[in-house]
């Protein structure tokens, strides 16, 4: 093979087919949400039960509406009776993240100061904590962060 560099479109197919992409749940924040995570006050977002969410992060098997209803119902009995999203029938199962990617509003991709990548903890259903948004009593998926990654 000569010495010759590849061009980009040889690089950019050997970086499809060769590499692991990490899989990054995406979420936008509002100023003050996001200013509370990148300080490390914050280490968990809520997202609704809804059939938006349960598409986006589950892998959901059953009708959607269906689903959100069994989610939902019972109320406190579903966090018994479900303490995490990994205890949860099959069709509820989490989809893998490696990243959660925590954006200020809709940045480019090259505005760092309005993305922050962090360790994805998990994704749980219970209830959050109302002084970083949740209402009170009120199921969500819990989309829980680690450490802040480069």
């Amino acid at each position: 093979m000569s010495s010759e560099k590849l061009s980009n479109e040889a690089q950019n197919h050997i970086l499809r087919v060769g590499a692991v992409m990490p899989s990054c749940l995406r979420l936008s924040l509002r100023t003050k949400w996001f200013e509370m995570t990148k300080a490390g006050i914050k280490t968990e977002d809520y997202r609704d039960i809804n059939e938006y969410w349960i598409r986006r992060l589950t892998n959901c098997k059953i009708d959607l509406t269906e689903a959100k209803n069994e989610l939902l119902k019972g109320g406190k009995a579903a966090i018994n009776k479900y303490p995490s999203l990994i205890d949860i029938p099959e069709h509820f199962t989490p989809k893998k993240f490696d990243l959660n990617i925590m954006t200020l509003g809709y940045p480019s991709n090259d505005d760092a100061e309005r993305i922050l990548k962090l360790e994805h903890l998990g994704i749980r259903i219970r209830t959050g904590n109302p002084e970083w948004g949740a209402e009170p009593n009120k199921l969500y998926f819990v989309i829980m962060h680690g450490a802040v990654l480069a």
